[in-house]
C-alpha cells in the first residue's frame, strides 16, 4: 500500500493528545522521575551509561527519555510530527537531552548520518512495517560493529485473534496488509477519536531471519506468557505490572524480546 505511510501517521498523531493524558502514559509521575522502561527491556539492554542508543518508533518519547536518565546519549525517530514535538517539549521539561527525529524507519538514513552502539525498539512497532528485510537492514546500517540490537515485541499469536480473543481473525504469517477501522486507541478506549490503520503480521521467522541476513547475530530470544500493558481487551493482572487474557491465563504467549549482536 503506497499511502500506508500518510494513513498511519494520520492516526499517531491523533492518538498523541489522548495518550499525553491518559493514565496509560501516566505523564504527571513520568515528569516526577518514573521510569516508563519494564524488566523485560531492561535485562536486556544492561548497563547503558555513556552508550548512545538510537530508539526507533519512538512515539512522544517516554522510554527515550528514560534511558537518558539511565545515562545514555538517546536519539528516538517517530513517524508522527505531533508526537516528535511532543516529546521535545518532554525532554525540555525533563531537563534530558534526548534528541528527537520525525521520520519513518525506512527513510531514515537518508537524515541521519550517525553510528550507535544500540539501537532499540519496544512493544507494537513492527506491525506498522511491511518489510522486514528493509527494516533489518536500517537496524544493521546504524549499528556500530559490535554493537546490539534490543527489542520487546508483543507476540505474533496475540495478533492473530480478534479483539474479543474469541476466534482467530487474522494470519499468522506476512499474507496481506491488514486494513481497519478503529474508534478510541489502545491508551484510552473512550477516547472520541475514529481511524484508519494499516498493518501488517510478522511470524518470528520473519523477525529473526531478516536479522540474520543482516549479520546480526542472535545471542538472546525470550517469550513471556504475560504483558507490561493492559492494552488489550479481557485482561486480568495476576500480579502488579503484569497482564495476561483471562480466558488463556497462562496458555499463549504475549511478548518477546530478542538481543543481537552485529557481526
Amino acid at each position: 500500500m503506497e499511502n500506508y505511510l500518510d494513513i498511519n501517521k494520520n492516526s499517531w498523531n491523533a492518538m498523541v493528545e489522548p495518550h499525553l493524558k491518559s493514565d496509560f502514559y501516566f505523564v504527571d509521575e513520568f515528569l516526577k522521575g518514573r521510569n516508563s522502561l519494564n524488566s523485560i527491556e531492561l535485562d536486556l539492554l544492561g548497563d547503558i551509561k555513556r552508550k548512545s542508543i538510537l530508539h526507533l518508533q519512538c512515539h512522544f518519547g517516554q522510554d527515550s527519555i528514560s534511558l537518558s536518565r539511565m545515562g545514555a546519549k538517546v536519539t528516538g525517530v517517530d513517524l508522527s510530527d505531533k508526537a516528535i514535538y511532543a516529546a521535545k517539549d518532554l525532554a525540555k521539561q525533563c531537563g534530558t537531552e534526548t534528541k528527537f527525529i520525525c521520520t519513518d524507519v525506512y527513510n531514515l538514513p537518508n537524515v541521519l548520518n550517525e553510528k550507535f552502539d544500540i539501537v532499540f525498539t519496544s512493544y507494537g512497532t513492527i506491525g506498522w512495517l511491511p518489510d522486514l528485510k528493509k527494516w533489518a537492514e536500517v537496524i544493521s546500517h546504524f549499528l556500530k560493529p559490535e554493537g546490539e540490537f534490543v527489542m520487546a515485541e508483543f507476540h505474533p499469536v496475540v495478533w492473530m485473534y480478534d479483539d474479543d480473543f474469541e476466534r482467530v481473525a487474522y494470519n499468522y504469517f506476512n499474507e496481506k496488509p491488514i486494513i481497519e477501522t478503529t474508534e478510541g486507541t489502545y491508551a484510552d478506549k473512550s477516547a472520541e477519536i475514529v481511524q484508519d490503520y494499516v498493518s501488517w503480521n510478522h511470524p518470528l521467522s520473519d523477525v529473526l531471519q531478516s536479522l540474520i541476513d543482516k549479520n546480526l547475530i542472535v545471542e538472546n530470544f525470550r517469550e513471556f506468557d504475560w504483558s507490561p500493558y493492559s492494552c488489550f481487551r479481557l485482561v486480568e493482572e495476576f500480579e502488579k505490572g503484569k497482564w495476561r487474557i483471562t480466558k488463556f491465563g497462562n496458555k499463549i504467549p504475549m511478548v518477546y524480546a530478542i538481543k543481537a549482536k552485529k557481526r
